[in-house]
């Protein structure tokens, strides 16, 4: 080293890169974000359970694959809508957590009255559903339809059950009382049935989906079917 230091200077900026480079390999890397690969396989399945279960704030839905003997299993879809909010309106999530999305729908103003679009995670629309105000006199009337494919017109099964809802919701108080009554909604194209939505007996609100046709879009039937409920005081 001579008298200027220049060595001793030269060593301590080899030394500050090195801890520099230390400090960069060290530092953790980014968690990667979600895909829609991570999302489950719900084209895979034909019956969903679809149960749902009320707090102080809000209801829940949990979507799960229906086992053989009928009972819950894997859980597929996850969605809460908070009482006394925006009622048309809901997201369906692919895990508890509410940080994936899976379908997601909102009601706008449309000829036919109100019609539902539903989205994917992006906001690309690849189904939608209405009511048919003018089929819905005695029994409830749903189109469900998806963009090149299939258009399905699901109606309430029993004209009993129908008729008791009808009159239900014009007595007195009675219109804000869940209709407790089990009741099952066929969906059809061109007569053939294709789809099946069915509301079971108990203390708890419980619905079964069932899909007969291969390409219908699952997060499509999965939506409506959670709207069956959320868009009805039932």
């Amino acid at each position: 080293m001579d008298s200027t230091g220049t060595e001793s200077s030269t060593g301590t900026g080899a030394e500050k890169d090195k801890a520099t480079v230390g400090l960069t390999k060290a530092a953790p890397a980014p968690a990667p974000a979600p895909t829609p690969a991570e999302a489950p396989d719900i084209q895979s399945h034909d019956t969903f359970v679809i149960k749902k279960t009320l707090s102080l704030t809000a209801s829940e839905y949990v979507v799960s694959v229906a086992r053989p003997d009928g009972s819950e299993g894997e859980p597929v879809a996850y969605a809460r809508e908070k009482l006394l909010s925006l009622r048309g309106q809901v997201t369906v999530y692919t895990d508890a957590s509410r940080k994936s999305v899976l379908a997601a729908f909102k009601g706008r103003d449309h000829e036919v009255g109100y019609m539902y679009d539903v989205r994917d995670a992006s906001g690309q629309s690849f189904g939608s559903f209405y009511e048919d105000a003018g089929a819905s006199f005695l029994r409830r009337t749903w189109q469900v339809q998806q963009p090149g494919t299939i258009k399905l017109t699901g109606r309430e099964r029993s004209r009993v059950v129908a008729f008791v809802r009808f009159i239900w919701e014009f007595v007195p108080y009675l219109e804000y009382v869940p209709f407790i009554w089990p009741y099952r909604f066929k969906y059809t194209e061109s007569g053939k049935p294709l789809m099946t939505v069915a509301k079971k007996l108990g203390l708890r609100t419980r619905y079964v989906l069932e899909i007969l046709a291969p390409d219908i879009d699952r997060r499509l039937a999965i939506a409506h079917t959670l709207a069956l409920d959320v868009l009805e005081v039932d």
